[in-house]
């Protein structure tokens, strides 16, 4: 699958999360074998630009793969500038935001809440496409609920405007991430524009990821929550749709050594602090299946030095594996 001039090494590609598509996990992913990893959403508004956490998320340089950068907001020049902005701070795409659900989001027209606004669609996607060289991608749901479920008419505005690949999450807004999604819209949509669609949802194992690329005839599927915890599922995905064969189970040492680099990087990107609380609810994804009975994670948690939550996780494998 190509975007522009960007041609993705496969068609596995890791969904924006904010809180959790930071640098550090972005860079993992891709190691084990996302085509391409889209980072947090950023506000296009400059005034929350001085802060820690959105100066951390407009940080692109020194990174591997291509560089897609979120923006979200619902004001045309607010989000040009934004896109200017990145694009000049190393990103290589920008996305736009048409897909969040949550109320702090759609309370300012923005997110998901722009499906409700066809003409404010057009308008934004005009200026960012204007702003800026590099090629400009969406990112939407079906509709904002099952009576307006217009995704075909807003990935055709899409198309028009110059949008160059358009990722559709099978749930309207209303949805939320209630129920299960649905691919039929996704499907329509494919066959509606000729820009590259990739599709979005409950896209939890190789087989599954399988079915809905010849179901839908996307060009390729994003993966979101089902990352949370095992980055190794690009792997997985790309080996099955390469081969039709499952590869085996990861090695539990092959768990440790991500999850201890994992922790290590959150460390030296955050500092002391913050990189110690974040690792916690990345730690809580990954022994999911390992800590059953949650009694590591609750010592875990009470860890305030870095150090403190590597010997605790070494400590935890060696366990496990004696």
């Amino acid at each position: 699958m190509k975007i522009g001039p960007h041609t993705l090494d496969s068609n596995v590609i890791l969904a924006p999360m904010a809180g959790i598509t930071d640098k550090p996990f972005r860079q993992l992913c891709c190691r084990l074998g996302a085509g391409m990893a889209v980072g947090e959403m950023l506000s296009s508004n400059p005034q929350v630009w001085a802060s820690d956490k959105s100066q951390r998320r407009m940080e692109h340089s020194d990174e591997a793969g291509i560089r897609s950068v979120q923006i979200a907001g619902s004001d045309p020049d607010d989000m040009a500038f934004a896109a200017q902005h990145n694009a000049a701070n190393g990103a290589q795409i920008i996305d736009i935001n048409m897909g969040c659900p949550a109320k702090k989001v759609n309370k300012k027209l923005a997110g998901s809440a722009l499906l409700k606004a066809p003409e404010q669609v057009e308008q934004i996607i005009k200026a960012v496409v204007n702003a800026v060289d590099i090629p400009v991608t969406l990112k939407i749901r079906t509709g904002w609920c099952e009576n307006s479920r217009n995704g075909i008419e807003i990935a055709k505005i899409a198309e028009h405007n110059g949008i160059q690949a358009l990722a559709v999450h099978g749930r309207t807004r209303s949805d939320f991430y209630k129920g299960e999604a649905e691919y039929d819209t996704i499907k329509a949509i494919k066959q509606a524009v000729t820009i590259p669609v990739v599709a979005n949802g409950d896209i939890t194992s190789p087989e599954k990821a399988e079915r809905v690329l010849a179901y839908t005839q996307a060009d390729a599927v994003m993966i979101g929550r089902a990352a949370q915890g095992r980055p190794w599922i690009f792997r997985e995905i790309n080996h099955f749709l390469k081969t039709g064969q499952l590869l085996p189970a990861i090695d539990i040492a092959e768990v440790r050594e991500i999850l201890l680099t994992h922790v290590n990087e959150l460390h030296k990107f955050y500092g002391e602090f913050m990189g110690v609380r974040i690792a916690r609810k990345h730690v809580s994804w990954y022994l999911q299946t390992h800590d059953q009975g949650k009694q590591f994670r609750s010592t875990f948690n009470a860890l305030v030095l870095p150090q403190q939550q590597l010997d605790a996780l070494n400590v935890f494998f060696d366990n496990l594996t004696n």
